[in-house]
């Protein structure tokens, strides 16, 4: 494994935010892990199948069969030299290569004269909600897919139904392959918000059984991982609709309707999402609630203990006063007669509000 990379051609990653620079110049703004890049070449049709793994550029394309269908997925987009060297091999436009290494850019879908491109998030769950930058590019017969080495892959189904020969993969088009691809990714969408779901169910038992400082901390970090994921799912559905509007010849309209599904799946994705937020906020309206209700009960055991000791404290007052002329302090029985008296307020009091359920 070689060491890390800190710069990326001459640039320094640090540079997060392409600002200013011309239209199709490349800077990476993810981060930059310990991974080197990995080229997968997947070459099928119905009866052949190879899958090979590569480092450059060159020694994979010089490997391609033209009377196959081609599945290129580049794992590692931090080598902007090398996506340039893919750019040029394969004819993608630099504003295509500038969305595959922004890592922040929105999904969308565009039309090239030789391809289309579909740009994507990724989500997976690692005690948080993750993403990973995905980008689609689709050929006449090839299919290049470009993700970073992250902790997720959706696509090992994908791999395994070419491997096995399954389903309608290995029989159809480079344009079902990307549909097929686009649909994992959706699909995992699933499964990420199923396990915000069950966070949201754990959530929902701590505030009645404990309800403290941690429960508030967890229900914010719970609606701004909630946020992320409709900030990056919810555009997904204006791509998807693009696709099955796009009227390029390297789409099928035999295959629109698998689209229509993955659109489906995307709104039902989009709808928990949004059950989820109006969840998240009830429980915090609960939380709120136990903790005013909590505040009220402590107020009205301080304001009867107060009530009670108002009239004590008014004969302490009284008798504290050292004037001369007070005939009950010559009493040999006052202090206790006053301590008899302060003793019966403070009891009568004390069961007049039980009995009024003030306490």
């Amino acid at each position: 494994m070689k060491k890390r990379r800190k710069k990326l051609t001459g640039k320094d990653n640090d540079v997060k935010h392409n600002v200013g620079a011309f239209p199709g110049e490349l800077h990476y703004s993810g981060d930059v892990t310990g991974n080197d890049i990995k080229i997968t070449l997947i070459q099928f049709n119905e009866t052949e199948y190879t899958e090979e793994v590569f480092y450059d550029v060159k020694s994979m394309h010089a490997a391609e069969k033209p009377d196959l269908i081609k599945w290129i997925n580049v794992e590692g987009i931090h080598r902007v030299d090398l996506i340039e060297e893919m750019g040029k091999i394969y004819g993608i436009h630099p504003l295509t290569q500038e969305d595959i290494v922004h890592v922040d850019s929105r999904p969308k879908f565009e039309e090239y004269s030789r391809y289309v491109v579909a740009i994507l998030q990724m989500l997976y769950f690692e005690s948080s909600v993750q993403s990973e930058h995905l980008g689609i590019v689709l050929f006449t017969d090839t299919v290049i897919s470009f993700q970073e080495p992250r902790g997720g892959d959706a696509f090992d189904i994908v791999r395994n139904r070419l491997r096995e020969c399954k389903g309608r993969v290995r029989k159809m088009g480079p344009d079902y392959l990307a549909y097929v691809l686009i649909d994992a990714v959706v699909d995992h969408y699933f499964f990420v918000i199923e396990k915000i779901g069950e966070k949201i169910e754990h959530l929902d038992d701590e505030i009645l059984t404990n309800p403290g400082k941690s429960v508030m901390v967890e229900i914010h970090e719970l609606k701004r991982e909630v946020l992320l994921a409709r900030k990056l799912i919810w555009p997904a559905r204006e791509m998807v609709m693009n696709m099955m509007r796009s009227e390029t010849d390297l789409i099928s309209e035999t295959h629109t309707i698998y689209l229509r599904d993955v659109h489906d799946h995307i709104n039902r994705v989009t709808d928990t999402i949004e059950q989820y937020r109006e969840t998240l906020n009830s429980i915090m309206e609960v939380h709120l609630s136990n903790n005013a209700n909590k505040m009220n009960e402590v107020m009205k055991a301080l304001t009867v203990i107060s009530a009670i000791f108002i009239p004590v404290t008014f004969i302490a007052g009284v008798y504290g006063m050292n004037f001369e002329n007070m005939p009950e302090l010559k009493s040999p029985y006052g202090y206790w007669i006053t301590i008899g008296i302060m003793l019966t307020i403070m009891i009568g009091m004390g069961f007049y509000f039980k009995r009024k359920r003030w306490w």
